[in-house]
């Protein structure tokens, strides 16, 4: 079954807003198993959404728009597809009452006549009723064909696409969709391609795709079968093989745990609390660990020693250190993490410095070059990264390098 995406909206097209909707459902749409070829984006106007609409209704099944069901004139998705579909537009009662009681409970008690407008739809539409806002979502069904039509804010499209679009769009599916996912770090993407070729060469049933993150892996396997039992027999032995294979590179295979998490459940796993000690990242690190529920009872302090008399004053690096080898070094490293450790007593360290950037790099010592020391068991270790990118891409490169060496670090002493 093939889905097509349409946004609508000529600020997307003027590149006012992020289209985050994209992304959003093109990943729910790739995890219900639907083939998706096209993604349009189209302004505010008749004629050209009128074409845009046709044309997708033409060569997909189903066809997804976002954004211009408001209150305005210039909102015109539901006028255009009724009209492109031949449904003759009438009032929604219901839809009507949930416009009252939406402004009855807000602080505007009246009612502005053009919010009428949003009471109004296409006859024989599924109505979807919108818990967050005023316009309603709507499903319209015409040879063979369905027309999918959300609200364009995020907080409004999200939840009202998992609670009702998405239990519809499971349904049109004659098979079970299940879906595993793989998260690595530690390997780039060419590299993982690499060592999964031949899986990937092969695949059909369950097919392999890997995407790029920053510092990132994600490898997901999703197979297809006439049962939840029969898809997850397909997906497991693939699953192994490539965890098999790509070893500690793994670090979750859960949907929803990001590499903090992972690294917290590690920590509280094996009774270890960790400090961390940032120059570049200036809290970035810290900031990652304590957003993780129970990050209190694994986290013992976060110092930010920007300067070189912080670095002192604070983890004890030495005078002689800073001035024969400089901030950006492995010896500074060494003795941020050392530092870490004895300033808080707790069991491990992580440390980061280096030049971030725009400013500050030499020809020895470039922007982008930055050393991470981790202390675990009166062991240093000390790695050595060249990151690309701006400043704030730096920055972001060398937290998600810490986490993993922090990761790596615990299951070397503690596996």
């Amino acid at each position: 079954m093939v889905v097509e995406l349409v946004s609508v909206g000529t600020e997307l097209l003027l590149g006012n807003i992020v289209n985050t909707n994209t992304q959003f459902l093109a990943e729910k749409c790739a995890l219900l198993g639907l083939s998706m070829y096209h993604q349009v984006v189209v302004g505010d106007n008749h004629d050209r959404l009128a074409e845009v609409v046709e044309t997708a209704l033409k060569r997909s099944d189903i066809v997804i728009l976002t954004g211009g069901l408001g209150p305005t004139e210039d909102d015109l998705t539901k006028e255009v597809c009724a009209e492109v579909l031949g449904m003759p537009l009438v009032e929604d009662p219901h839809t009507r009452e949930r416009i009252e009681e939406y402004f009855r409970n807000s602080i505007y008690k009246e009612i502005p006549d053009n919010n009428w407008k949003q009471a109004v739809v296409p006859e024989g539409a599924i109505v979807l009723d919108n818990d967050n806002g005023t316009a309603p979502g709507l499903i319209l069904e015409k040879d063979g064909k369905a027309a999918i039509l959300l609200p364009g804010p995020p907080a409004e499209l999200y939840p009202l696409f998992m609670k009702q679009v998405y239990p519809y769009l499971q349904n049109l599916q004659p098979e079970v969709i299940r879906s595993q996912m793989i998260k690595v770090c530690g390997m780039g993407e060419s590299q993982v391609e690499d060592t999964l070729l031949d899986l990937i060469d092969k695949q059909s049933n369950p097919t392999i795709a890997t995407y790029a993150k920053t510092g990132e892996v994600h490898i997901r396997v999703t197979a297809k079968a006439a049962d939840e039992e029969a898809a997850r027999q397909l997906v497991k032995p693939v699953v192994k093989e490539i965890k098999s294979r790509l070893g500690d590179c793994v670090y979750s295979t859960k949907e929803n745990e990001t590499l903090e998490m992972a690294v917290v459940r590690l920590l509280d796993k094996y009774g270890l609390t960790v400090t961390t000690a940032e120059s570049c990242t200036g809290g970035l690190l810290s900031g990652r660990i304590v957003n993780v529920p129970g990050a209190s009872d694994v986290f013992r302090e976060g110092f930010i020693t920007y300067s070189n008399k912080a670095k002192r004053k604070y983890l004890d690096v030495s005078k002689s250190t800073l001035k024969k080898y400089g901030a950006v070094s492995e010896q500074t490293a060494r003795e941020m993490a050392t530092g870490a450790v004895f300033a808080t007593d707790s069991d491990t360290s992580v440390a980061v410095t280096g030049i971030a950037g725009p400013d500050g790099g030499t020809e020895e010592k470039p922007v982008g070059l930055v050393y991470i020391g981790t202390y675990m068991k009166d062991t240093v270790r000390v790695e050595q990264y060249q990151f690309k990118g701006n400043r704030a891409k730096v920055r972001e490169q060398a937290v998600v390098k810490a986490l993993d060496l922090l990761r790596r670090s615990i299951l070397d002493n503690y596996r």
